[in-house]
């Protein structure tokens, strides 16, 4: 059962001053399901977790609505401000939704580095955990001290990191990420998506240029713990759906004790697991 475990959908008139910007051609449109279930039915995948890319709360319902509408949008990963007073309370009304999976702050893009390492979220989490949803953090390597401290205070939260937390792969930026993720791999309840890569990639978007950094996240996460995602639309900067997937699979299919168990963890079952996709 082959799961996309990172994707998105977006309308660009709602999108007004936020990314992306009108110069990305490539994705400066709509994305609908519509869209995507092509590439879907091309890599024989059944479902996705379909996940916030605004911080809104208008922007979470109409990826709730669109998952209500299409059976292969197997879960969401939404956005709630978790510092706020009623952060607990708007947790537990989301949760009502069958769908709602996980919850997503967009740290990337917030000015305090340091914002996850911080108690104001402890009300969030435990009516995240109270409520079985898991925490998707969209970090690059300079908030991974500060997600390592926050996965720490809350062990029983699942968390999985975005896009191997963007490493700067184009320049070769092994520390602080390689260091880093090493840490973080020690805590169980951390996971992985091996999703994001090619765009982080640059030019150096071969096989050869990607096997370093796959290297060091089996050897730290396993297989058990990393689940594969397109990333798309924003692939579409970089490559294509089919290539990224077969790209993955080579990548992956070489790595040491990868049977054919490991790959259906990778590309599916892991991220059934993870987010209790029905």
């Amino acid at each position: 059962m082959r799961i996309d475990a990172h994707q998105h959908f977006w309308r660009i008139a709602q999108r007004a001053g936020h990314w992306p910007p009108a110069s990305l051609a490539a994705i400066h449109r709509d994305f609908v399901p519509a869209d995507l279930r092509p590439e879907l039915q091309r890599c024989s995948i059944v479902g996705t977790v379909l996940v916030q890319s605004l911080p809104t709360a208008e922007d979470t319902t109409f990826l709730l609505n669109l998952a209500a509408r299409h059976e292969f949008v197997l879960g969401v990963v939404g956005w709630i401000d978790l510092k706020a007073g009623d952060a607990a309370a708007q947790v537990t009304a989301r949760a009502s939704q069958r769908k709602l999976k996980g919850l997503r702050p967009m740290l990337q893009d917030l000015p305090d580095d340091a914002w996850i390492d911080d108690r104001a979220l402890d009300p969030a989490v435990l009516a995240m955990l109270a409520h079985g949803l898991c925490f998707d953090a969209l970090v690059q390597p300079r908030h991974l001290g500060a997600l390592l401290a926050f996965a720490r205070r809350h062990p029983a939260l699942p968390i999985v990191i975005d896009h191997a937390a963007k490493p700067d792969i184009a320049r070769a930026e092994w520390q602080p990420w390689h260091c880093h993720m090493t840490a973080l791999a020690a805590l169980p309840n951390v996971h992985c998506k091996l999703s994001g890569l090619l765009t982080e990639a640059g030019d150096r978007n071969d096989d050869a240029a990607l096997r370093p950094w796959i290297d060091h996240l089996f050897a730290s996460f396993g297989a058990p713990r990393l689940m594969w995602g397109s990333d798309w639309p924003v692939l579409n900067l970089a490559g294509n759906y089919e290539a990224w997937f077969s790209m993955a699979q080579r990548l992956c299919s070489a790595q040491p004790d990868v049977d054919a168990d490991a790959l259906d963890a990778i590309f599916g079952g892991n991220a059934r697991r993870f987010y209790r996709l029905d």
